[in-house]
């Protein structure tokens, strides 16, 4: 997720460096799958995510000069989750790190609109203007969004195999597009006049 500062509108554009955010969120995970189905060791796989995650967040920061809040969070949770999977021969660890982040972000978004914050506006930044109503309407469908993601995962690791689960781990990829092109109307529907539609572009959502 990129941040708007005053300092773009001084001096020459940056290139759009896209295809910098997809290798941070998606390459990891993507990464983790191919290994997985080419090897089928878990194990390995897990190897492979855990370099995966490293070299994303150092392209990312050495692209950008910067890590956002978001990918250092999954980024550092995948390192985590994954070494301690390593560790301990267990493939647990990374298949219940879906669950983790997920619930966590929903406890986070949904918390924080029951105490009277908007923890999404938090998330993305002064680059978008949106009334307080629509804050509180975003947050709540990424806060329920990310809640079911958690509760399949559950379902999911603890009742099907191994390659199920992979396969319902990387479908949540295009999954997590799919639930944020469907947003995408109502945020531009409610931005304040002068927005840049670019910023109308939400957190991801498939980790």
């Amino acid at each position: 997720m990129s941040e708007a500062s005053p300092k773009d509108d001084q001096g020459p554009k940056k290139p759009n460096n896209g295809w910098v955010r997809t290798v941070v969120d998606y390459g990891a995970a993507i990464a983790f799958g191919v290994a997985y189905f080419v090897t089928k060791d878990f194990q390995k796989a897990t190897w492979v995510l855990v370099a995966a995650s490293a070299a994303a967040l150092a392209i990312g920061y050495a692209v950008e000069r910067r890590l956002a809040v978001l990918p250092l969070f999954f980024g550092g949770m995948a390192l985590i989750f994954g070494t301690l999977g390593l560790i301990f021969h267990s493939d647990v660890f990374v298949k219940i790190k879906v669950t983790v982040i997920n619930l966590a972000l929903a406890t986070f978004l949904v918390g924080g609109v029951l105490l009277g914050r908007q923890p999404l506006k938090v998330i993305m930044g002064e680059a978008l203007h949106l009334p307080d109503v629509a804050w509180r309407t975003l947050t709540l469908r990424y806060g329920a969004y990310f809640a079911l993601v958690a509760i399949v995962n559950e379902v999911v690791r603890n009742t099907q195999d191994t390659d199920t689960w992979v396969k319902f781990r990387l479908a949540l990829l295009p999954v997590a597009l799919v639930f944020v092109a469907t947003q995408l109307p109502f945020m531009m529907k409610h931005m304040a006049k002068g927005d840049n539609p670019q910023a109308a572009e939400p957190p991801d959502a498939g980790f």
